[in-house]
């Protein structure tokens, strides 16, 4: 099974200066896992994602004050959120990332895609640079597939809520989009409640779990509705928002995943998952080993071949009270069962 690998040298110089943990390193630790994965890897640079793609997702008023910024120097656009010079390339590339891994996907070039790029993107909103990102990567792909006519499901399992993807297809009933986070949590959104309007009615699935939650809920969390779900839409797309910084190692969360959870995660999605047409989209996750670890796990996961074995770390009581929740609502909005 051959894996496209999505990398560039300008996403080492998006520098986010000192002590911040979305810092250049962690793309050394993502290559690093890929290759060690055993997993037979195409590796390939992505093109910067044309404006007007871009600006499906983001307001044109807002692409070029972030273009006339970072030409400047850069600086702080938020607490969080720091870019340089180069980082208007880099934010051009990841978002292209997307763009170029599905047209070689729909080609046949390869079986499905990794992306490693940076800087992130699900909490990139229309018109504001937030979290750590500046354009929301798997929103443009996910806009451009929609743009096409194509139906596409995106599942975050990055440890904060991915809001400005939500809202990037909240009123869309030709986008689906599920997320597993911590709750309450930065950004405080995702709440069970927020499950889109209009035609996008349902197609918004939240499962915010408390802090402390383990692979087991996890687990059972992707048998009881995430599978499920992709599989009643019959999407032509899946596209996976892959943080790991729900792993009980990251230093900004609170969850309680073990690196074979990302293995078991992958395999269950690449089982529903389109035939060539699966696309990973590195997030968060800002412990270099995690990173290094997590990545390999992913990649072997969806390749079907062998990850790390153990057990997952049991969760607390309010943990599955939430999963049962968020089932029973599933199972009524999607007929399911």
């Amino acid at each position: 099974m051959a894996v496209l690998l999505y990398r560039h040298d300008v996403f080492v110089k998006h520098d986010t200066g000192p002590w911040h943990p979305e810092r250049p390193d962690r793309m050394a630790s993502v290559l690093r896992g890929a290759r060690e994965s055993g997993v037979q890897l195409i590796e390939r640079e992505p093109d910067p994602a044309p404006l007007e793609v871009i600006e499906r997702v983001h307001d044109p008023a807002y692409v070029g004050t972030l273009q006339r910024f970072c030409a400047a120097g850069g600086g702080a656009l938020d607490v969080d959120t720091v870019v340089s010079e180069d980082s208007w390339e880099a934010a051009l590339r990841a978002a292209g990332a997307g763009l170029d891994a599905t047209a070689a996907l729909r080609r046949g070039e390869g079986d499905f895609a990794f992306l490693a790029v940076r800087p992130p993107g699900h909490h990139a909103l229309r018109s504001r640079a937030m979290g750590f990102c500046m354009f929301n990567n798997v929103a443009v792909t996910a806009a451009d597939l929609a743009a096409r006519g194509e139906r596409v499901v995106i599942l975050d399992w990055d440890v904060h809520h991915g809001n400005g993807t939500q809202d990037s297809f909240y009123e869309s009933g030709e986008v689906v989009f599920l997320s597993m986070h911590q709750f309450p949590f930065y950004p405080g959104t995702g709440w069970v409640d927020e499950d889109g309007d209009q035609e996008g009615s349902g197609h918004v699935v939240n499962l915010p779990f408390p802090a402390g939650t383990g692979g087991d809920v996890y687990g059972e969390a992707m048998e009881r509705v995430v599978v499920p779900v992709i599989s009643r839409f019959e999407p032509d797309w899946l596209l996976v928002s892959c943080g790991f910084d729900a792993h009980v190692d990251d230093p900004l969360a609170n969850q309680m995943l073990l690196t074979p959870d990302y293995g078991r995660m992958a395999q269950a999605v690449a089982s529903v998952a389109p035939r060539r047409r699966l696309v990973f989209f590195l997030e968060g996750g800002y412990d270099l080993d995690v990173l290094r670890a997590g990545t390999a796990e992913t990649l072997r996961g969806a390749a079907g071949i062998p990850f790390g074995e153990g057990s997952p770390l049991v969760s607390p009581p309010r943990s599955r009270q939430i999963l049962d929740l968020v089932a029973g609502k599933v199972s009524r909005d999607w007929k399911l069962g």
